[in-house]
């Protein structure tokens, strides 16, 4: 294998095949990238066996020059920082003796020990299954929406993804930790009938990796489901066993609503929570048709109360207590200056909306004080 690449476009395709790479992999082979020259092309794969990044360079002048075919598995941690801090604006890969690979730029050389690449899992990026279009700027806006909410506790894996649930037209994305929940609705072209749920950990990955407007192809199969960007392949396992059904989680009708300007609301909850522990960091919020206030007391550190002056709040005086995160992130997810958030009663789950875009739904449970 020999070629000669311009620095920044390999260290751009580095960055993205290197998040799939997991240092503590039990497999050696699956620290490194697969480099592969073939049919006029380099080929990078990185794969940690739950997910699999793979980009593909075509060769071009003054971009991709190949001299000779061939593969090898270089080490991502050491060829990234290499190609990193080379000081040239091209680099040369050539293998020079079995999976020694020489890099050399403008005023450096670089022998770097790899690994043959017929030791490389061998991963099946093909384009099968069930097919539909997504825009790219939408999808990673749904996983910022809904990411936050996954669980990080593997005891219950299927609460650790976002589950996708596609009938006629529509996809309901949602996110649950038991705790709390965030769904978000996606109009389709297409008419699909499916169920899946995706790892956040992936969907983290597919977040970063998304940098401009376009077109993202997906397809779905029984086990694992696959996102073609350009030249981008990003495919990643799918979370066995049964998301739980949520819909019943959602009240149908409210008795209390709070319309309140988010700016305003966040800060009070951020100050309000300067006094509670790290630990429990819960804030109560109480509501009349005089006044709305955020507060929070600990016998060890002191107490703060915040006065929402612009808050409308219609219904019974009621008292609620909730985790300031939990909230600050609901409103957050939902990207609105203004917000509703709708009660049922004291210790029932309380919803946060958007009026003017009804597609993303935040639900919190509150927290018992007494």
């Amino acid at each position: 294998m020999q070629f000669r690449i311009q620095r920044i476009e390999l260290l751009n395709a580095l960055s993205k095949v290197s998040k799939a790479v997991s240092s503590k992999s039990p497999l050696p082979v699956l620290t490194g990238i697969k480099f592969e020259i073939i049919d006029g092309r380099l080929i990078l794969t990185g794969s940690d066996s739950d997910i699999t990044i793979q980009t593909i360079i075509e060769e071009k002048e003054n971009i991709l020059e190949i001299v000779k075919e061939g593969a090898v598995v270089l080490s991502s941690r050491f060829i990234s920082e290499i190609i990193r801090k080379i000081d040239s604006e091209f680099v040369t890969f050539d293998i020079i003796d079995g999976s020694l690979t020489k890099i050399t730029g403008d005023n450096s050389e670089f022998n770097l020990n790899g690994i043959k690449s017929i030791d490389y899992p061998k991963i099946d990026l093909n384009k099968t299954g069930e097919n539909f279009k997504i825009n790219s700027v939408l999808l990673k806006n749904v996983i910022d929406q809904t990411i936050f909410a996954t669980s990080d506790k593997e005891a219950r894996p299927t609460l650790t993804g976002v589950n996708f649930k596609s009938s006629v037209d529509t996809i309901e994305c949602t996110a649950t930790d038991s705790y709390r929940l965030a769904k978000k609705y996606i109009d389709v072209e297409d008419n699909l009938v499916f169920n899946i749920t995706i790892p956040g950990k992936s969907l983290n990955e597919i977040s970063k990796i998304i940098e401009k407007d376009e077109v993202i192809d997906i397809y779905i199969t029984d086990r694992k489901i696959l996102f073609v960007l350009d030249n981008v392949f990003i495919q990643t396992r799918l979370i066995d066993g049964t998301f739980p059904d949520t819909s019943r989680l959602i009240p149908t009708s409210y008795d209390y609503e709070l319309n309140a300007d988010s700016r305003e609301l966040l800060s009070a909850i951020d100050r309000a929570s300067l006094l509670t522990s790290e630990s429990a960091n819960i804030v109560k919020l109480t509501m009349d048709k005089e006044n709305v206030t955020i507060s929070s007391s600990s016998q060890e550190i002191g107490s703060v109360e915040e006065h929402l002056t612009s808050a409308i709040y219609e219904g019974e005086p009621l008292n609620i207590s909730f985790s300031a995160k939990y909230l600050t992130d609901a409103v957050r997810a939902i990207g609105s200056n203004k917000i509703t958030i709708f009660f049922t009663g004291q210790m029932k789950p309380f919803v946060v909306k958007n009026k003017s875009d009804l597609s993303i739904i935040q639900l919190v449970l509150p927290v018992r004080t007494y």
